[in-house]
């Protein structure tokens, strides 16, 4: 359907400004009463020039979507608008950083909020609450030309270590580790690890570490820091998994993971 000289003025106007995804406030700035605002974003998504996200945020529908008007915006792009403070977390973090050759049915937004999961053109988006003390290590970066705001490659290991159920399992975080070995910043992780508080993560990080046998930069040294801020008390490596397999006392750690047992030497 065609457009009026005002509607095209107005897309043209976010256009400009990079905003193809946008809230409610946004449109207000232009069409300056809530009505207006109201009626004219109900006006374009009836013709097909906006796509509701949900309540208060939309999509424009870009030219290229043909007469059809079919288009699906990149699911990184749409996760991270849908919540503020937010960031591209867990597994979907891991394979932005292509530290996991798997894809993530379900896009992993981190954030301090409480926010229910949405289904948006056929993706589920899963919303992960964590306190303001354990959201950072995030990062700006480009998508298709449009920001995106993701866990960077240390606070993604780290949010694997804690939330394996999130990152695919303890599998991936090994194919995580391996794959992006050369690319992490350790000394970064290390303090990352004091700044969470140590705990059962140092547990399966540090041991993942040595099993793995990774060849990085000040390896005593790091290794003696983990297990210095390791918790008390046995920890599994894969929680949820049957509590069965050794136990590994200078971390801690039963191994529950029959492929991650130490070599024997």
């Amino acid at each position: 359907m065609s457009l009026s000289k005002q509607e095209s003025e107005f897309l043209a106007t976010l256009s400009v400004k990079g905003k193809n995804i946008f809230t409610f406030q946004d449109a207000l700035g232009f069409w300056e009463t809530p009505e207006a605002a109201t009626n004219s974003l109900g006006r374009l998504v009836r013709k097909r020039w906006l796509f509701r996200l949900e309540n208060g945020l939309y999509m424009i529908i870009p030219l290229e979507a043909g007469p059809e008007r079919e288009w699906s915006e990149n699911a990184l792009i749409i996760a991270s608008h849908l919540v503020s403070p937010g960031a591209v977390a867990y597994w979907s973090a891991m394979r932005f950083w292509n530290m996991t050759e798997q894809l993530p049915r379900v896009q992993f937004v981190q954030t301090t909020k409480r926010k229910r999961s949405a289904l948006i053109q056929g993706i589920n988006y899963r919303f992960v609450t964590v306190s303001e003390k354990r959201f950072f290590g995030t990062v700006a970066k480009q998508v298709e030309g449009q920001s995106i705001i993701v866990t960077d490659r240390e606070k993604t290991l780290l949010d694997a270590a804690d939330r394996p159920d999130l990152s695919g399992g303890i599998i991936q975080l090994v194919e995580a580790m391996s794959t992006a070995s050369s690319q992490i910043d350790w000394e970064m992780l290390t303090k990352y690890l004091e700044k969470w508080g140590g705990g059962a993560v140092a547990k399966r990080l540090g041991y993942l570490l040595e099993v793995l046998a990774l060849p990085i930069p000040n390896r005593d040294f790091i290794v003696s820091k983990w297990q210095s801020i390791i918790s008390k008390g046995i920890s599994a490596l894969e929680p949820g998994s049957p509590k069965i397999g050794p136990t590994i006392a200078r971390w801690q750690l039963q191994i529950n993971v029959p492929d991650l047992l130490p070599k024997e030497n």
